[in-house]
């Protein structure tokens, strides 16, 4: 109802539920829940807002490699700890994952594909039900690729978090933004000729208390480090935005920016799944930036009704 993504696969492995979202030209989302107990991201899932949902957080982002054994080799020699002793090999593709960062509460997967298949299920899993609209809204399919993914860190990790991913992937540091009068900064790491941005955003100095502190000290106060949004990119974004109220998504703030200024944007509410915001963006002209410096003031103060 809220983006492009449809339901691709549905399965069941010994140790988790799956859906798989797939659309053209984006990276892939997958969907899962635990069979058992075990959860390495708990500890970070422990917090005043978000203790209502333990087992509630994006966990992971995943980049394929070409050469995951000698990944493999390389970052572990570097004093870098995975979830599993080896490369973990599937029907169609070999897969690692790093401990969740002490710094973000995310960690970073590594996929090598055997072929062009590219599919998750192993021939040894169990088929689901797939959940599917039996008519997906017309406005949809203006909402397309996702264009990046931001997490809100504490002060004093902005440079370790930043540094861990450029050390972890082929990702630089781009440019950061200061909102001195939120003590917020929010820094952008981008890989050259792909779409897809990470954007860290933390305190300029750290938090205090509920009563004086910025927006975003104040989010990873009550929902511990994490990713606060996912972005996609959205053509037509006014009358998107229009439909996606008509049909019952509840929004942070308006519609920010303007064609001159070269972006609009906007945040949507919180899910009360998974408590990610969407945002969705549209860039005009030559603009290759995520926010003006006052639209990020408006989105970051936009933090303060979560």
């Amino acid at each position: 109802m809220y983006t492009g993504y449809e339901v691709n696969e549905s399965f069941s492995s010994n140790l988790l539920n799956v859906n798989i979202l797939k659309l053209k030209d984006s990276c892939d989302i997958m969907i899962t829940s635990r069979k058992n107990e075990e959860n390495p991201f708990l500890q970070y899932n422990l917090n005043p807002k978000s203790n209502i949902r333990p087992n509630t957080r994006i966990e992971c982002f995943i980049f394929e490699v070409t050469n995951i054994e000698k990944y493999f080799s390389i970052q572990k020699n570097r004093g870098i700890n995975f979830l599993t002793p080896d490369v973990i090999e599937h029907d169609n593709y070999y897969f690692v994952q790093t401990i969740p960062s002490s710094f973000t509460g995310t960690s970073y997967g590594f996929i090598q594909w055997k072929n062009n298949t590219k599919t998750y299920k192993d021939n040894c899993n169990a088929e689901l039900p797939m959940m599917a609209l039996t008519s997906k809204p017309e406005y949809t399919k203006h909402i397309t690729f996702i264009d990046h993914a931001a997490t809100r860190i504490i002060a004093k990790h902005r440079d370790a978090a930043i540094l861990e991913l450029m050390e972890l992937t082929d990702y630089n540091f781009d440019f950061s933004i200061y909102v001195k009068n939120l003590n917020s900064i929010t820094n952008v790491a981008r890989m050259k000729n792909e779409k897809f941005a990470m954007v860290f955003t933390s305190g300029i100095t750290p938090f205090t208390d509920l009563e004086q502190s910025g927006p975003t000290e104040k989010f990873v106060y009550n929902y511990g480090p994490r990713v606060h949004h996912i972005a996609f990119y959205t053509n037509f974004i006014e009358n998107t935005f229009e439909n996606l109220i008509n049909n019952n998504m509840k929004f942070l703030i308006d519609l920010v920016g303007s064609e001159e200024e070269g972006i609009k944007q906007t945040f949507s509410s919180p899910s009360e799944s998974t408590f990610v915001v969407n945002e969705y963006i549209c860039r005009y002209g030559d603009f290759d930036g995520f926010f003006t410096k006052e639209n990020v003031r408006d989105l970051t103060n936009a933090t303060n009704k979560q």
